[in-house]
């Protein structure tokens, strides 16, 4: 391989290193001979050793797509900190494919079923319980956490979180709130306990319905939370007071926004309050994000996920018949939230390798250092959009924002 390896790949390395002279060291088979410096350095950050030929053409050609293909396929390794390692994957895609200011990213439109979306759901989240909550902490909870401080743990920036939701739709005792994609069950669970609410959590992932049941089981909550293994589309028994989604719309998809919208105005009281809290593109155009991430989580993470502007969710949420009457950009809670999630992931690396095999452990480190990333630098945001039905008189609703801060 050795031979083979160095004739395809050293004019490649000589071209990177005058171009972008990065800490890196590209080895393959044994011995220092079989090595080549991506930059000037004493010691390298990051060494990539390649393990099989099949990697030369996603080497050659890097985006973060073909880098994360090479990696989670085994066809190479990578050493260093997932920090240095993000770092080395940017500076080589955008090396590899400059994005001229004006070009718009693709807009990619998945198909969307109800089987399709059930399937996706479950690859992503029937993954292991026990893995999640190595990385998740106790409060079991996948979705931006709150931080008014910046220095809360994560599982106190969690609770934070439910609170802030929780007194931003005002709950009140005895209301009827529908949590549509309820995932482990802490935010009905919550609702229930400190709020008294009678709740409805649905979710597509068998996993997360046999954990939430135990929940609520143990909890001795069973007559006032349902928790239901369903498709938000298939709820009858509204209307409800009040409508969470908490990191669900991302799967609805771009061209089916509307319908989820509309699904979830069908399910409201006329004085009721919904809030929907998920991620969006910081495109205009609802593009994918930069390099190829997008085509790597579509492939390896989140099949089918869309991700709109916020723009578009606001445009979508009123042809729906729903009037928002407060957003809120929650982007910089989110790059906290999951550098956590990666510091955690990190710091448990040998156990949560051993829980689901050596492939979705790479596909989860590289997917939880992405997404810190890709907060960080703007490539996506996350939003709370409050709204209530349109066409409804203003006369209910409050005259500040100072009611959401009460649990906060």
């Amino acid at each position: 391989m050795g031979s083979i390896v160095e004739r395809a790949l050293l004019p490649w390395a000589h071209r990177v290193k005058s171009h972008v002279n990065l800490p890196v060291r590209l080895s393959w088979g044994n011995g220092a001979a079989s090595a080549l410096a991506l930059g000037d350095f004493s010691e390298p950050a990051v060494e990539i050793r390649v393990r099989d030929p099949a990697a030369i053409s996603l080497l050659m050609h890097p985006g973060l797509d073909t880098l994360g293909e090479a990696y989670v396929e085994g066809l190479i390794d990578v050493e260093g900190s997932i920090g240095e390692i993000l770092d080395v994957a940017h500076r080589l895609a955008a090396s590899a494919e400059p994005e001229k200011g004006l070009l718009r990213r693709i807009r990619r439109h998945s198909r969307h079923t109800r089987d399709s979306d059930r399937d996706a759901i479950r690859y992503h989240y029937d993954v292991s319980n026990a893995f999640y909550r190595q990385w998740l902490g106790e409060s079991m909870v996948y979705s931006c956490a709150y931080f008014p401080n910046g220095n809360e743990s994560i599982d106190q920036a969690q609770l934070k979180k439910m609170d802030h939701i929780l007194c931003k739709i005002d709950l009140k005792p005895g209301q009827r709130l529908l949590d549509i994609g309820c995932g482990w069950g802490s935010l009905v669970l919550r609702a229930a306990q400190e709020y008294g609410a009678r709740c409805v959590g649905v979710t597509l992932s068998k996993d997360q319905f046999d954990w939430a049941r135990e929940r609520v089981r143990a909890a001795g909550l069973q007559e006032q939370i349902d928790i239901r293994l369903q498709d938000y589309r298939d709820v009858a028994d509204g209307p409800f007071d009040r409508i969470t989604s908490v990191g669900m719309f991302e799967h609805v998809g771009l061209d089916h926004l509307v319908d989820y919208f509309g699904q979830v105005r069908q399910l409201l009281k006329s004085d009721g309050w919904v809030m929907n809290h998920g991620i969006t593109s910081t495109d205009a155009f609802d593009g994918e994000t930069r390099h190829g991430s997008g085509h790597f989580i579509d492939r390896y993470v989140f099949p089918h996920g869309e991700l709109p502007h916020i723009s578009t969710v606001l445009h979508s949420l009123q042809e729906g018949g729903l009037e928002a009457f407060d957003v809120e950009n929650l982007r910089r809670h989110y790059q906290r939230t999951t550098q956590l999630w990666s510091e955690a992931f990190e710091a448990r690396a040998a156990h949560l390798r051993s829980l689901v095999g050596e492939k979705r452990w790479r596909i989860w480190r590289i997917y939880l250092a992405g997404c810190a990333w890709a907060f960080e630098n703007d490539e996506v945001a996350l939003y709370q959009v409050l709204c209530g039905p349109a066409g409804r008189s203003s006369a209910g609703l409050p005259w500040s924002r100072g009611w959401m801060y009460r649990g906060v």
